[in-house]
């Protein structure tokens, strides 16, 4: 692993942090883990208060639905989305509250695939995000699930993240996840996997060790997702982390260049198109 490539991180200025649903929450009950959200906007806003524009891409609205709900882990396309209407408000609405008392704005953007997919809408997007943070604001970020069947049922927020990264030209991406980083094999099932500190490349070999299965009862991307987002980030010329948002000040350690999570690094491609990325949702 090179650390000097590490130690190079602490001046990374604009900076998407992409949060998912198993760190949000508690493990024993699903309900949004109030005590871990504050910790994660005082980090936000002190490094705010250093200059760095953030964006904050945040699951949680399904699994906050269903807390406002009392209701079991919602199943059909309709039930989800139903859930997101009520959660989406009352997610934005705690982070604002929090990110007020440390004297920050948030800022909601939904999106869909189309809003990417399209020329007009992408550009308005890519505009509105700088001048959100021209402004001084936070953006927090979610797909549209209320409204959009194709992200509810496919999407997930890794690639998401990725996505807003290579629109805003970020150039640092942090996946915080229940995971460590990337191992040759699940760790949960092979206590023989090793860890991988650093990607240079992402080989064809590299990206089929990913698997589309997560061990949370709350989140939706696997390791399959999160190596697509590795892709899509690094692609576009920013560096990418994987690592374990059980502790938020991880963040702290990954810009202070200790050798915590999967570092991917950056290696623009000359003829990146962000449309390439979109896929199938798959």
């Amino acid at each position: 692993m090179d650390q000097n490539i590490r130690k190079t991180l602490k001046d990374r200025r604009r900076i998407v942090i992409k949060i998912g649903s198993s760190s949000l929450t508690h493990k024993e009950t699903g309900d949004l883990n109030l005590a871990k959200i504050e910790r994660l906007t005082r980090v936000i806003s002190d490094l705010r208060g250093m200059g760095k524009e953030i964006v904050l891409v945040s699951s949680g609205a399904i699994a906050t639905g269903r807390q406002a709900l009392g209701a079991p882990k919602p199943q059909g396309v309709s039930e989800k989305q139903a859930f997101a209407a009520v959660g989406q408000a009352r997610l934005m609405m705690v982070y604002q509250r929090l990110f007020s008392e440390y004297n920050q704005v948030a800022a909601q953007i939904l999106m869909t695939r189309d809003t990417i997919a399209a020329d007009e809408s992408r550009r308005n997007a890519h505009n509105t995000f700088d001048e959100l943070l021209k402004l001084g604001t936070v953006p927090i970020v979610n797909e549209n699930d209320t409204i959009s069947t194709y992200e509810i049922r496919f999407g997930d927020n890794d690639r998401l993240s990725a996505i807003v990264a290579a629109l805003i030209g970020a150039d640092l991406l942090i996946l915080l996840s229940d995971i460590d980083g990337l191992y040759s094999d699940d760790p949960k099932k092979n206590p023989q996997a090793e860890f991988i500190p650093q990607v240079d490349e992402l080989s064809d070999g590299l990206m089929s060790m990913g698997k589309s299965t997560t061990g949370s009862d709350v989140g939706t991307g696997g390791m399959a997702a999160k190596l697509l987002a590795a892709k899509i980030a690094t692609e576009s010329g920013a560096d990418m982390v994987i690592a374990n948002g059980d502790d938020v000040g991880v963040i702290w350690n990954i810009l202070n260049g200790d050798g915590v999570g999967t570092l991917f690094t950056a290696h623009r491609r000359t003829d990146f198109e962000l449309l390439d990325y979109l896929g199938n949702g798959k």
